[in-house]
């Protein structure tokens, strides 16, 4: 039987928790600052969580992760 293949795509975007969810870079965070407020800005930093609607399918993105 073969082997389940990661998708690449999205291992290079997402990571997975230990508990089983994921996290990603937040959207909106590459140009356009001037637009967006400091508070926006200071919150888009860092990473946020996978929305429990999407885990089910980046589950299946990523197999042996």
């Amino acid at each position: 039987m073969l082997k389940m293949k990661t998708n690449r795509a999205a291992a290079k975007r997402f990571k997975r928790t230990a508990k089983g969810g994921f996290k990603s870079a937040q959207a909106f965070t590459s140009h356009r600052f001037h637009g967006k407020t400091k508070k926006q800005r200071r919150q888009l930093r860092g990473l946020s969580m996978m929305d429990k609607s999407n885990v089910k399918r980046y589950k299946k993105m990523l197999p042996a992760k």
